[in-house]
Order: C-alpha cells, then structure tokens, then sequence
C-alpha cells in the first residue's frame, strides 16, 4: 500500500557516498506538502511530439497533488521547444541549484547521441552532467519518460541512472499489446490491472536491465510483433532502482499523446513522480538483491564474527532470490525472514532495513 511520508529515506551507503564527495545540498523533498519538480524536454535530436502534451499533464498533475513545475525546454534549431514556459537559462549549474527539486523529470529529451559520436553535442555538457550527477548523490530523484533512454548515448553514468545500462535500440510499428504488472506493491504500480492492454510504441532496448534494477513492468511479446529488435520472453519495461544515493524511475510506454489524457497512466505517471520524490513509499521502495548484497560485501569489519555473520547473511539472500526467481514468494519470504534474523547480529540499519524492504517486495506477489 502507498505510504505518505515527509522524509525521504536513505541507506547508510548513500550517506557514505555524499559525505565522502563533499556535497551537502539536499533536495527540496523533506519538509511540507508543496514541492517543485522540473520537466526537461529540451531537444537535440527527434522531437517527439508527446513532449508538449507530457510537460502540460505534469503541470496539472502538481495542481491536483501539491508541487509545483519549471520547464527547460529550449528552442533548437527548427524545433520549437516550449519558449512560453521554459526558463530562461539552463538550470543545471550547480548540484546545490538544483538540489530545490524534489525530482528531475527526462520528458523523451533526445540528443542524437545514438551514434556515439564524442564530439556531438549531449543534451548535458561536462558542467551540467558534473552539476546533475551531484544532485543525484545529494539524494536527489530522477524520472525518465520513453525517449529519456535516447539520450547521452555516450554517457556511461547516464545509462546507469536510467537503468542497467538498457539503451532504446529501435521500435516496430504501433501497436496493441499486452503489458503485464511484476511489482504489484510499488506506489506507482498499485493501481493497475495485472495485464494492462495498452496501444503504444514499444521500446527495444540494447540490454535486459533486471539485474541491475527492479522490475515493475513487463511487456508480453506474444500479445504484439516486437519486430527484429526483439528481447525475447523477458521484456522489462518500467523500472525504478536506488541508484547512488538518488532514486530512479523509468517508464517506456507514453509515445502516444493520447497517454497524456488517459487518468490511468497518469496516476502510473504520479507514482513514479512522488515516489523518486521521496513524497510516498511502498511496494518494497524498488530494492533489489543485487543492491542488498552490495551492502553485506561493503561491511568493513575484519572480525571473524562479522564474516561469519556475513556469509550466513549472503546465502540466505542468494536462496531467497532463487526461490523469488522461480515464484516462490511465500519461500523467499521465509528465507528473508532468518535472513534478517542474522542480519541484526551485524548491527546494520540500513541492511535490517533493506531486507525489510526485500520482504515487503515479496509479501505483494504471494497470491
């Protein structure tokens, strides 16, 4: 179930990260029910046409639900952006300015880096990408819309805050298909039908990011033609993952402009805003095993007690992940549960509370 909280949570690692780069600004998600997002459609490439129409949902999205929305949408070459309401210069400048955001919003920017050309111009130059990647070690959220994974081909950081590197590769013709719920729990999951029937275009990607994230949505490839790009019986397609300090959603449906009107796909929409926001929490708050695991393995403690305690830890996550693989989600949850038992030995908060996070996750799929 949703959670509305007023603090945004983050592990110990993450306070390790932020300290250890000296940053202390902290996005503007803490305090109160107002908050301010920005939406970036600027354009160097492709323009999708959903841009005009996304940025104006999210503008009355944060009037019905409390925050409010800067623009940068600059006009490019012949592509008329949105002069009307963008700013009137490039918000990323510094990690502390954009920390007033509570979540960044990619609306399908793309930059034409798909050649991976260095010497084209990116949707962020160095000082931008430097100010960005800062905002998002200071906690900062960050939500890509279908063509965000379009963009800065030839920033490796930036395929990995999208998520497991998982690059747009192509699309076949639009069509109807079938896309099928995997994380039930997740705010910005919760209010949809298990298989969701939706017309689109449907992204291929270059890589199955599933190791690296947390899956909330899959595509059936059977319901539609994926086309030569095809990925085949494991097809992700929304995911959010806790990403060096920052959170990250992403969603790949929502060419169509007609999604921009669909009451639906906007509250799917919402979920992911409030949830990177740190405004709601649910649903396992996109954990994965893999970044569990990455907290038992940066334990720096030589004794022989920690060891121990943390090969016990590490192998009964590696069975609950074998038993959620194969959809045994009462098992994994069983497993999970002597799992934390052993992880309270470590006197680790943030692992107690990422295995929690792990079981929550489970509890919503056992049927």
């Amino acid at each position: 179930m949703k959670q509305h909280v007023r603090h945004a949570i983050t592990g110990a690692c993450a306070v390790a990260i932020t300290l250890s780069l000296g940053l202390i600004a902290t996005p503007a998600n803490a305090e109160g029910d107002e908050y301010e997002v920005l939406v970036v459609g600027e354009t160097l490439g492709f323009r999708h046409s959903h841009i005009d129409d996304t940025t104006n949902a999210i503008i009355e999205l944060g009037e019905e639900h409390g925050f409010s929305v800067d623009v940068w949408d600059p006009p490019q070459g012949t592509s008329p952006g949105q002069p009307a309401l963008t700013l009137p210069s490039s918000p990323f400048t510094t990690a502390e300015d954009l920390s007033k955001y509570a979540t960044i919003i990619f609306a399908s920017p793309v930059d034409a880096t798909n050649n991976l050309d260095p010497n084209r111009p990116r949707l962020l130059n160095d000082a931008e990408l430097a100010a960005f990647q800062g905002y998002i070690r200071g906690g900062g959220g960050y939500v890509g819309l279908h063509a965000a994974t379009d963009s800065m081909h030839t920033v490796p950081w930036y395929s990995e805050l999208t998520g497991g590197s998982a690059r747009f590769r192509n699309h076949p013709a639009q069509q109807t298909a079938t896309m099928r719920v995997e994380s039930p729990g997740h705010p910005s999951t919760e209010m949809l039908p298990t298989e969701w029937v939706r017309f689109d275009e449907w992204y291929n990607f270059t890589a199955n990011p599933r190791e690296d994230v947390h899956v909330l949505i899959t595509l059936d490839e059977s319901t539609y033609n994926p086309g030569n790009g095809a990925m085949g019986e494991d097809h992700p397609l929304a995911w959010c993952h806790n990403f060096e300090g920052g959170r990250s959603w992403y969603e790949g449906a929502g060419h169509v402009d007609s999604s921009w009107t669909d009451p639906l796909f906007l509250d799917h929409i919402l979920g992911g805003i409030e949830w990177t926001a740190g405004k709601v929490t649910g649903g396992g708050d996109c954990v994965t095993f893999k970044e569990v695991d990455g907290i038992v393995s940066g334990l720096e403690d030589g004794s022989q007690r920690i060891g121990q305690l943390g090969g016990d830890v590490e192998a009964y996550l590696d069975a609950a992940e074998l038993a959620a693989d194969s959809g045994d989600h009462a098992g994994a949850i069983a497993v999970l549960v002597q799992a934390k038992g052993k992880a309270h030995g470590l006197q680790d908060d943030a692992l107690v509370a990422k295995i929690d996070d792990l079981i929550e996750w489970q509890q919503a799929l056992v049927s």
